[in-house]
């Protein structure tokens, strides 16, 4: 499709369609990225008090919170401040699984979209998102990929997983993905000779933008560095890792194998795409979409420049409000203002939760989401531990939730077989709660398989610990 046609009809039909104003936010960050901070402050208080408003009209269990706080919020009314917004108490995961209900605006315009959290912190998620949350996320998506060079309706292509059986094909999806010039490689199928498909499949549609999990992309680069397959292009102009932290030696490998830069996002599926890489080498917040706080484990704001929690408030989160929400992601914050002087706030690091891949008994390999994907979607599990100990023996710890009845645990047998091999023994244990690993750390999916020969050395620090235990 020819990208201009996508750019100005195609893609803003599909969003008209769809009652997503995602072309009308594009427009506004655009300009709103240019503004002085303390204006992109004005405009972020502006948007928590529409956000507190509407909890205080149609989320009970925020209303309760916000009366409780002593604060007077009303949809077009003065702006609150920061400090009012510290006033309201610390909102845990825990919170959302006991008062879903009381939260989510099942009406909201446009309406309330179920989702399921990615479940790597090992307590699956499941909330609401409306349309401005989507737009939002797509609007700045694109906002940042035009840093790069990379235009609406430029060929990209995503190296994804899929949370449908592998044997399914989503022919309307496939379709779709064509008709925005997308090309989606499933990530959960990664055997070498999958990868050598997925590398003349991507050389021959010649992307602007590679898009993906950041060790889905290394696996894929270090075999095309063994193969000496050469996959620079005059057409690709950043490669954009998502979902885990890129490690330096993954990023070294990408960039040296496709000769353009390798740029980090940093997000959610509960809060949504909080900070994307600039090519000043900056992690610059959304910060017309999220208000980031930084505090200790006493729920107090840590210094400027030292790592604390990442609480956010997600201001298009009008369906089911984040408000003060803990991430559990512990991050940085750097007063640096951004080098080409946009107002955004500069995010300093970003220590996410890291992933491994795992092994089919057949030999594919599959990033860890394959199997996060089987568990998070049952009710009766309150958080889990995957560990693979051998292609053919794998073992699930579940800390077991109200829902919990013999027939979880046959799901979560004939769910793995599904992915991993029908020979494949499942070992389910329930457990009292998931202990850490020794350096203190929480990994919930962890395998001592070792990759296929040629594909290893890209899994980053927590991997390479894997593999040596």
């Amino acid at each position: 499709m020819n990208p201009s046609l996508v750019k100005r009809l195609v893609y803003p039909l599909h969003e008209r369609l769809l009652s997503r104003s995602t072309f009308a936010y594009l427009r506004d960050l655009e300009h709103s990225q240019w503004l002085a901070r303390a204006e992109l402050e004005a405009l972020q208080l502006k948007k928590l008090t529409g956000l507190l408003a509407a909890a205080w009209e149609h989320s009970p269990w925020h209303a309760e919170r916000i009366r409780a706080a002593g604060l007077e919020v009303r949809a077009g009314g003065p702006p609150v401040r920061f400090d009012d917004l510290r006033r309201l108490p610390l909102m845990a995961k825990a919170d959302c699984v006991a008062n879903r209900d009381r939260m989510v605006w099942q009406s909201v315009p446009g309406g309330a979209f179920r989702y399921t959290t990615g479940g790597s912190s090992g307590e699956p998620l499941v909330f609401y998102f409306g349309r401005q949350r989507q737009a939002s996320d797509a609007a700045g998506r694109m906002r940042a990929r035009r840093w790069w060079g990379v235009d609406v309706g430029d060929r990209e292509v995503y190296l994804w997983g899929a949370p449908v059986e592998l044997a399914k094909t989503d022919r309307v999806k496939t379709f779709r993905d064509r008709l925005f010039n997308q090309l989606v490689l499933n990530a959960f199928d990664m055997s070498p000779q999958r990868i050598d498909a997925y590398i003349a499949e991507l050389s021959a549609f010649r992307p602007r933008c590679v898009y993906g999990y950041a060790s889905s992309i290394a696996l894929l680069a270090a075999r095309a560095r063994d193969r000496g397959v050469d996959m620079r292009s005059r057409y690709l102009k950043v490669v954009c890792t998502t979902g885990e932290p890129l490690y330096p030696q993954q990023r070294e490998l990408i960039e040296s194998v496709f000769g353009v830069p390798a740029a980090n996002e940093f997000g959610s599926r509960d809060i949504g795409f909080t900070a994307h890489q600039s090519p000043d080498g900056q992690m610059l917040l959304m910060s017309e979409s999220i208000i980031l706080e930084i505090l200790d484990p006493d729920g107090n704001p840590v210094c400027p420049g030292e790592v604390g929690e990442a609480v956010m408030t997600g201001l298009c989160s009008n369906a089911q409000p984040f408000i003060r929400y803990r991430t559990g992601d512990m991050v940085r914050m750097t007063e640096e203002p951004c080098r080409s002087g946009r107002g955004l706030h500069v995010l300093g690091e970003v220590m996410g939760r890291t992933t491994d891949f795992v092994v089919a008994a057949d030999g594919t390999v599959m990033h860890a989401l394959a199997v996060i994907y089987v568990l998070r979607e049952l009710d009766g599990v309150a958080e889990f531990k995957f560990i693979q100990h051998t292609p053919r023996e794998v073992e699930v710890r579940v800390v077991p939730a109200a829902a919990w009845d013999g027939g979880t645990q046959q799901r979560i047998v004939t769910g793995l077989r599904a992915r991993l091999g029908s020979e494949v023994n499942v070992d389910v244990r329930l457990v009292d709660a998931i202990a850490p690993e020794a350096s203190g750390k929480y990994r919930y999916v962890v395998s001592h398989v070792a990759l296929p020969d040629g594909l290893g050395g890209v899994l980053g620090e927590a991997g390479q610990a894997a593999g040596k235990s």
